[in-house]
């Protein structure tokens, strides 16, 4: 047991590692080419927070635990917001200032009505997940086109400019991109299967195993990323890495398992964890969301998320 938990700790480092270095490959050669920063940070920075999460749950659908892969994609969001956003607002209240983190705010709200209209019956059929993953390209294609338009002044285009890699030499960025493409499936494999051995060693489900220590492991470089952020008065770029990663998860990670394992899932799905995830995102809207000017999330309402997250791991156990 001792070792599959230190094959797992190994796995999840790793794991985030190569997605960090995958990113930084990609982004220094995107600028290489000319892509404006604000289309860097719109798609492939955004992504790559999800890597994770997507090789994640393909590897675990393609070792017959597409409920792990489930569990990680809705567990992450949870995590995301209940989690992370909570202890960042809870050491320094986050400022949203940004129209383009506005208009991301319905779409996440949109696919998750999506997600939640497809997995409320108990089957995850294969065209739900075809579905997903087409509107994961179309999302790509319309934030690439929103970078183009978007306002000069906004906060998120400075942001981003401060934090996409510079003077990082054509050659060096194509080998990174290499390292991340070989090591995140390979450290996933390792993941996954410890994983499934101590949910198993336990008496855990797959799918709660997928919503606890696999969505928490692979959300902890978010949390580390979102502090770093707003400490650094990056506000509107930790809140954008959050919303794009959450609707990356529903597109891209939850359409894995439909289309390579399409079938019948657990129960606890709908009944719980959906409602769960649905209620978090309500919670940030109104916490986050104001028609005119600026809002802020105080430490008060990063407690109430923090406590929230708290609440679902006792509900999630008991």
């Amino acid at each position: 047991m001792l070792i599959q938990i230190g094959i797992f700790i190994v796995g999840l480092v790793v794991l985030s590692w190569s997605a960090d270095r995958f990113v930084h490959g990609a982004s220094a050669l995107a600028k290489n080419l000319g892509v404006s920063p604000m289309m860097i940070g719109l798609t492939i920075v955004a992504m790559g927070s999800s890597a994770p999460e997507i090789v994640v749950s393909a590897t675990a659908s393609l070792s017959g635990s597409p409920n792990t892969a489930i569990g990680n994609a809705i567990g992450s969001n949870i995590t995301n917001i209940a989690l992370v956003l909570g202890v960042t607002a809870l050491i320094k209240p986050l400022l949203v200032s940004s129209g383009t983190l506005k208009r991301e705010f319905p779409l996440l709200f949109f696919v998750c009505i999506v997600a939640a209209w497809f997995l409320h019956d108990g089957v995850f059929d294969f065209y739900e997940g075809v579905i997903l993953l087409v509107m994961f390209g179309l999302v790509l294609v319309g934030m690439g086109i929103l970078s183009m338009k978007v306002d000069k002044n906004d906060p998120l285009v400075i942001e981003n400019e401060t934090e996409i890699p510079s003077n990082v030499n054509t050659s060096v960025a194509v080998l990174w991109v290499i390292v991340g493409l070989v090591m995140l499936p390979l450290s996933a494999h390792f993941l996954v299967e410890s994983a499934v051995f101590i949910a198993k060693y336990f008496g855990i489900s797959d799918l709660v195993i997928g919503l606890t220590i696999i969505a928490i492991g692979t959300s902890l470089p978010e949390l580390a990323a979102c502090i770093a952020g707003v400490l650094k008065g990056e506000d509107d770029l930790a809140m954008g890495n959050i919303i794009g990663s959450n609707i990356f998860n529903i597109l891209a990670v939850l359409g894995m398992p439909a289309v390579i394992a399409p079938g019948v899932i657990d129960p606890n799905v709908a009944g719980r964890d959906l409602l769960v995830m649905l209620s978090l995102t309500v919670l940030l809207l109104i916490f986050s969301f104001n028609f005119v000017g600026t809002r802020r999330i105080n430490r008060f309402e990063g407690a109430i998320l923090f406590i929230c997250f708290i609440a679902y791991q006792v509900l999630l156990f008991a």
